[in-house]
């Protein structure tokens, strides 16, 4: 796991020295970034061009350095400008020397609209430190107060470690409650003390105090006027963000037996929409001795000038180039599926791409969700939160492992160009109810094939159409009253039913996670106080619908952040192109009724292609059917019976108060029965349960004080009993 940390202190004690640390308290096998009262560290094994660091002094042009090389020796002014990014940032060294000049006078927005994925760190002066997390929520910054100051970090864990904050489980019933709302998270971590800085949002620490404010309001830019503009700002926000990891150098001490970049077609048509973009992309200079020149051909004119060369017909400024004399042929891209060869969307781009590798991995008993549990479940990597990520962290590694240094994933597309069911109450605030049409009568079509002509003809559009102007005519505080409610009385939707039902359930400000079923009363009632604590503040400026979809992406990125420690190689790095800021910004510009259009996410992928030349996709490309995710998670329940059986003899989610352990074991038995029916939300509810069971006892089990040099003995347990109040 890769982290950033340090800390902002106030003002010194009188008498103290001007650079006293607080102690003798710093992050093991750390490199130092910055020094003095204000430090900041990278720990993990960051590669030297994911660190960049730009100083900016009075009287002097910026300095732009890459790497983490020895600290600044030149005591910090007042007046002298610091920045850090970290992660992979596709600027240039001016653009981030003119980044940090334009922050001088307080604005931070334009620092994250370069291409890529990372993390900035603004220092002015010697008491003023500025944190930025990214839009999505797959870079977030945590903070806790600590020394008479605040610590900061990329990582919740350690600084819980720093402060020995036990384990805080209402926010951990909150999460297995209702994890996509932000009434009953807040801003709180499984940590006790450690707070998150919500996505799109500022960090600010002055005075070792810190403040948190917004800079990117959602839907607060200009919107397009219709859907093309919308279209090609996202191509080009894609097209950037593919080509800047494409491009990155091939690092030095790179695993020879590793392709240096990898695409992952396990995430159907946006991973595949990820390798054909990659393809294309002229792969990155390699660092070597520089080959002979090319001999003047003994033919007669212009070609046989020195230094001319023919023409291609492509257009300037497009990818297309002509090879270098002496250069190999372009590098492979390891394209990995496991056990989906015949999906549509590997179909269509095996046989046209030469710069494929593709890979079928055979599914074994090893690379079924739960394999982890079959041997013993704390042998795991501790990841720095729950999520069901955890139970598919084999399934996961397996496909990396073959994939490339460099790996790229279709991560996150279907939460960014998806019209979530909340937007049609959207439509009908926004007086527009004609334009609800469309998708209510592509969800009766899909119910009249499945449960009849009934239900599909009249009962489909009916629900979902007052489910719709309910929405966007209940309040705020009694749409939360009344999620308090149904949370109080189990009545949690299970996914099941037909499509136009599960579109229906989604209508509403606040909808249970499918973990809630098999809570304790006493930690719904505490989910329930949340909920109606937070009615009582003000309702949200936003409209219901790119709120849900706004909370349901920042929950997926928390899980890619999961699973990139849980199953991220040694040396490898996991790319979700579509979790880049500018990508989520031009998505935003897509208006709602095309969000909303019958199969709009594989329309606007193919339309990024063809923006992008590629334009030979066959017509039913994207339309394959959905490879079953329900037989592999029961026959991965089945072989690790017997350690789940072992997880749930004395859990400790048992022991906090969390869950009604005999209906957990129960729901258990019944998934492990292949006979037995379930619902899409009970494997779903239970992953939730398993995995946070297994994260407790990794937990549990780690030494305090392993991330920190000089910490005291702790003084607390890592998981207190549950307190409800």
């Amino acid at each position: 796991m890769r982290w950033l940390t340090g800390w902002s202190t106030g003002a010194p004690r009188a008498g103290a020295p001007a650079h006293e640390p607080p102690g003798a308290v710093a992050p093991i096998a750390a490199r130092p970034l910055w020094t003095g009262p204000n430090p900041l560290w990278a720990v993990g094994d960051w590669r030297p061009e994911e660190i960049r660091l730009v100083t900016l002094r009075p009287g002097a042009p910026a300095v732009v350095t890459t790497g983490a090389g020895a600290p600044d020796p030149v005591e910090d002014a007042p007046a002298t400008t610091r920045l850090a990014v970290i992660g992979h940032c596709g600027a240039t060294d001016a653009e981030l020397a003119a980044g940090l000049a334009a922050a001088r006078g307080g604005a931070v927005r334009h620092l994250t609209t370069w291409p890529g994925s990372y993390t900035v760190v603004l220092r002015t002066g010697t008491r003023s430190t500025a944190l930025l997390t990214d839009l999505a929520g797959a870079r977030p910054v945590f903070h806790t107060p600590w020394a008479d100051g605040t610590a900061y970090a990329t990582a919740a864990l350690p600084l819980a470690d720093l402060i020995g904050a036990p384990l805080d489980t209402g926010h951990l019933a909150a999460r297995l409650a209702c994890p996509e709302s932000p009434e009953a998270l807040g801003t709180g971590t499984p940590y006790l003390g450690v707070q998150r800085v919500p996505p799109g949002h500022t960090l600010a620490i002055r005075g070792g105090r810190p403040y948190l404010a917004a800079y990117d309001e959602p839907g607060g830019g200009p919107r397009p006027r219709g859907e093309a503009p919308a279209v090609r700002e996202l191509t080009r926000a894609l097209l950037e963000s593919v080509r800047s990891r494409v491009r990155t150098p091939a690092a030095g001490a790179a695993d020879p037996g590793r392709a240096r970049l990898g695409v992952d077609l396990s995430y159907g048509t946006a991973s595949a929409t990820v390798a054909l973009l990659a393809a294309a992309v002229p792969p990155a200079p390699v660092a070597g001795p520089a080959p002979a020149p090319a001999p003047v051909p003994a033919v007669a004119g212009p070609a046989a000038l020195p230094g001319a060369r023919a023409r291609n017909g492509a257009v300037k400024g497009s990818w297309a180039r002509a090879s270098a004399p002496g250069r190999s042929a372009p590098e492979q891209l390891a394209a990995v599926t496991l056990g989906e060869s015949e999906g549509p969307a590997t179909l269509a781009i095996a046989p046209h791409t030469p710069r494929l590798r593709h890979t079928v991995l055979a599914p074994g008993p090893d690379t079924l969700p739960y394999a982890d549990l079959v041997a013993d479940p704390r042998a795991g990597r501790l990841t720095d939160e729950p999520g069901p990520e955890l139970i598919a962290a084999a399934r996961a590694a397996a496909r990396f492992d073959a994939g490339g240094t460099d790996h790229l994933t279709g991560y996150g597309a279907r939460q960014v160009l998806d019209g979530h069911p909340a937007r049609l109450a959207d439509l009908v605030r926004a007086g527009r109810p004609r334009e609800l049409l469309p998708p209510v009568a592509a969800l009766a079509g899909a119910d009249r094939l499945t449960a009849g002509v009934l239900a599909g003809a009249l009962r489909t559009p009916l629900t979902v159409v007052r489910a719709a102007h309910r929405l966007s005519r209940i309040r705020y505080a009694d749409a939360l009253d009344d999620a308090a409610v149904r949370l109080t009385l189990r009545h949690v939707p299970d996914g099941g039913g037909t499509a136009g039902a599960r579109s229906a359930d989604d209508l509403l400000w606040c909808v249970p996670g499918p973990a809630a079923r098999w809570l304790s009363d006493e930690a719904l009632s505490a989910v329930a106080l949340r909920l109606r604590l937070a009615a009582r503040g003000p309702a949200p400026a936003e409209p219901p619908g790119v709120r849900r979809a706004r909370y349901a992406l920042h929950r997926h990125a928390r899980g890619f952040r999961t699973l990139v420690h849980a199953a991220e190689q040694p040396g490898q790095r996991l790319h979700a192109p579509f979790l880049d800021n500018q990508v989520v910004r031009a998505s935003r510009l897509l208006p709602d009724d095309v969000r909303l259009q019958p199969g709009a996410r594989h329309a606007l992928l193919r339309a990024v292609l063809t923006g992008a030349g590629r334009t030979d996709l066959p017509p039913d490309w994207g339309r394959g059917p959905r490879p079953d995710r329900t037989a592999p998670a029961r026959a991965g329940l089945r072989l690790a019976a017997d350690g789940i059986a072992e997880l749930f003899d004395a859990p400790l989610l048992a022991e906090a108060g969390l869950i009604d352990l005999p209906a957990v074991r129960a729901g258990l038995a019944r998934c492990a029965d292949p006979d037995a029916p379930l619902a899409p939300g009970t494997l779903a509810g239970l992953a939730e349960l398993v995995s946070t069971e297994l994260w407790l006892r990794r937990v549990r089990a780690r030494r305090h004080g392993a991330c920190w040099t000089g910490l005291p003995l702790a003084r607390r347990t890592a998981l207190p009993a549950a307190r409800f109040a």
